[in-house]
């Protein structure tokens, strides 16, 4: 109820500053007084809001009520229209806890009855205990793996015991506070002007002065009337270091972000091998306790950046039934060298490519079509420039010809984009597995179980027809995967391979 309560006072803050703030100043009354009977009609509205929303809560927490039967999870709640919703144990992929800064001080959890469904847990229960949590979601895994238990075991699931950490547990990976500071550099994120922007303009009404005033006092201030004079008058030393000093804060303001988006998301980072499945911790103010089954595990993605790339990091995700976030890819090991996700490929069930592995290239038509495409889109849009400057007469020989330098710039740099592309874009299959690596600088490898594929797709557009090549499509539960600017005849060999892959599982004989 505390959390809660204060969860709502928080999302209600900012309208109730307006209110408050505007009758205070006698604004919400056309009257000048000041913080005379205002001051005191602001008060009485933060202390009613405060009243309205305990006693919300404490309704909302009365008429709420959860019960993990036989069969399914099922949630009753409100206040004057009441609702009641279940969840059979067959659409439950997972069960996860999560503890924002509050609940966790307050030793609570909430936990997340997850299905799969479009990014969208069916079920939220906010707050219980820690040890409850972990009850039910020990019961509730117990249930969903095995029927015959559920009719035992539901009745008495509210009063179950939390079962001991798993004593099985096996570390895969972790990342100390060494490598949380190493990730967080590679990490650069500008995110905090947005933020500053945007707090600026919400919060404007609270500052002792007006943003916009105090910017045309500088405009307007005969000191910064001439700045840009003074700078021209600077020598080119001085140009240079304070270029290199506003780069340089930047770059510092950036990394900062990053360390500190580092820091609050993956600290304690740890992920362990259980006999439920992977379970991942991590977080610092918020933290998140999920177990993913092995045998949910779709495929696994092995990404990079252009920088990180240089010094042998990776990150592996997996593409998972359950969602995370409203996402179906799980990060389990988001920095780390290829030595050290080889080992939690292999406890999935996926080997990574190695040097015997016969990758294709798709079609070169693909790549000049594309760069053909983006030609004809810079030369458009140079036409139009050239128009709207015609119509104005501002046309000059010098913005012509810086015109047509930079469509040709453009066109030759994406060229030439598509042709390390058209190099380093790959596909494989194996008796086992489709492989798809994409990406020049910042390349992405995607690997999927053959059998665990639902359907496949040839696409083709307009113009793929006509060059001959297509894009060939893999339906999976929980992601999508797919092999783009194929030969016709290699994306029929491929799809006839896969097909004959699932047909030949008895699908009712693999563990659920």
């Amino acid at each position: 109820m505390v959390v809660q309560g204060l969860d709502l006072i928080a999302r209600a803050f900012i309208p109730l500053a307006f209110v408050t703030y505007g009758v205070a100043t006698g604004d919400a009354l056309g009257t000048d007084d000041g913080l005379g009977t205002p001051t005191f009609i602001a008060a009485g509205v933060f202390l009613l809001v405060i009243a309205m929303s305990a006693v919300s809560t404490y309704l909302g927490w009365y008429r709420l009520r959860y019960r993990i039967g036989a069969n399914d999870v099922r949630l009753e709640q409100g206040i004057i229209s009441r609702s009641a919703r279940s969840v059979p144990y067959d659409r439950i992929q997972d069960v996860s806890l999560e503890q924002k800064l509050l609940p966790r001080l307050l030793g609570l959890v909430e936990v997340k009855f997850e299905t799969g469904a479009g990014g969208k847990e069916e079920l939220k229960l906010t707050y219980v205990k820690e040890a409850e949590g972990e009850a039910l979601r020990e019961t509730v895994r117990s249930l969903v793996e095995d029927a015959d238990e559920a009719a035992t075991t539901g009745p008495e699931a509210e009063n179950a015991v939390p079962s001991a950490p798993a004593a099985d547990a096996r570390l895969l990976f972790a990342m100390n506070e060494k490598r949380l500071f190493t990730y967080g550099l590679f990490s650069f994120s500008l995110v905090i002007f947005t933020v500053i922007l945007g707090a600026a303009q919400q919060f404007e009404f609270l500052l002792p002065f007006d943003l916009g005033d105090l910017i045309e006092s500088f405009v307007e201030d005969e000191r910064y009337a001439d700045a840009g004079g003074y700078i021209a008058g600077l020598d080119t030393t001085s140009r240079i270091v304070g270029i290199l000093w506003l780069i340089v804060s930047i770059i510092g303001v950036g990394l900062l972000s990053g360390l500190v988006k580092t820091f609050l998301r993956d600290y304690d980072f740890r992920l362990e091998r259980t006999a439920k499945g992977f379970r991942r911790r991590r977080g610092l103010l918020t933290k998140t306790d999920v177990v993913m089954p092995v045998h949910r595990v779709q495929a696994l993605i092995v990404s990079t950046g252009w920088l990180r790339r240089r010094f042998g990091w990776h990150g592996l995700s997996v593409i998972s039934l359950a969602q995370d976030s409203g996402s179906a890819n799980h990060d389990v090991a988001p920095f780390a060298k290829m030595h050290e996700i080889a080992p939690i490929a292999g406890e999935a069930g996926f080997a990574l490519p190695d040097d015997s592995e016969e990758w294709r290239r798709p079609s070169p038509k693909y790549y000049v079509d594309s760069a053909i495409i983006n030609a004809i889109t810079f030369i458009v849009l140079a036409a139009i420039g050239v128009t709207v400057a015609l119509a104005m007469e501002n046309l000059r020989g010098s913005v012509l010809a810086l015109i047509v330098a930079l469509v040709a710039l453009l066109t030759a740099f994406f060229a030439l984009r598509e042709f390390y592309l058209w190099r380093y874009d790959r596909h494989a299959l194996d008796p086992d597995q489709v492989l798809s690596r994409r990406g020049w600088l910042a390349p992405r490898t995607q690997i999927a179980n053959r059998v665990k594929l639902h359907t496949v797709e040839i696409a083709q557009g307009p113009i793929a027809r006509w060059r001959g090549y297509c894009d060939l499509k893999f339906g999976m539960a929980g992601g999508s995967f797919a092999f783009e600017g194929l030969r016709v005849e290699d994306a029929r060999k491929l799809r006839a391979a896969v097909l004959d892959s699932i047909a030949s599982v008895d699908f009712a004989k693999l563990a659920r």
